[in-house]
């Protein structure tokens, strides 16, 4: 079975004649990932990975990680690298507190409220502050015309989750179910929750960062 394997860090650019590539990362291990010594793996977006790297040396510089590989010691073997993405296999993810998750483990999770109704499907983690916030995409039903949409027949908007613990219950990855429970104004009156009970996630993610989320709990983010 192959691995999946997650964003740790974008390369922006090249720094320097030395062989450095300026990184933005995409990580909450910054320190472990772009250790000296870390094994890294680099791909073009949406592809597998071309190549297994091996972090020389590593410092943060503004916005960015400024980072050299072993044997790549020129601007003449990363300058075409800009847009790549470093990356970690499945085996080089750490285990994680209880009650946190990665990121990939939360996108495409059914999310359901506390009485069993349906509410939509988890697709993207946001982390605007204070805590994360989660986006649904409601479900939906086949209007007359072919088109999928609410039940009266228009767009339905995508729903803001705070990763709160008033509002996030529990997460259940076995089951590929979240519970929420509904806090006032959460919910526009027209966006469907369905009372049939819990189903599973439609897909599992096969990329993504390396980010955690404490799915509403304390810890970290």
């Amino acid at each position: 079975m192959e691995d999946n394997f997650y964003t740790v860090g974008v390369i922006a650019g090249t720094h320097g004649l030395r062989g450095e590539v300026k990184v933005l990362s995409r990580t909450d291990f910054e320190t472990e990932r772009f250790r000296t010594g870390s094994v890294l793996h680099l791909r073009r977006p949406g592809e597998r990975p071309s190549r297994e790297v091996t972090v020389h040396t590593a410092r943060q510089h503004k916005q960015f990680w400024l980072v050299a590989f072993t044997g790549l010691d020129s601007i003449g073997g990363v300058e075409s690298w800009r847009g790549m993405e470093l990356c970690v296999a499945d085996s080089q993810l750490a285990p994680l507190p209880k009650g946190t998750y990665y990121f990939h483990q939360l996108v495409g999770l059914q999310v359901v409220s506390e009485t069993g109704g349906e509410i939509g499907v988890l697709t993207e983690v946001l982390t605007p502050g204070a805590n994360d916030v989660y986006v649904v995409r409601p479900r939906t039903v086949q209007s007359g015309v072919g088109k999928t949409a609410g039940s009266n027949g228009k767009k339905r908007s995508d729903i803001l989750i705070p990763a709160i613990p008033d509002c996030i219950l529990g997460v259940d990855l076995d089951a590929g179910v979240m519970t929420i429970r509904v806090l006032p104004g959460l919910i526009d009156d027209e966006t469907p929750v369905s009372d049939e009970g819990r189903g599973r996630a439609g897909h599992e993610p096969v990329g993504g960062g390396e980010n955690q989320s404490d799915g509403g709990g304390p810890g970290e983010i």
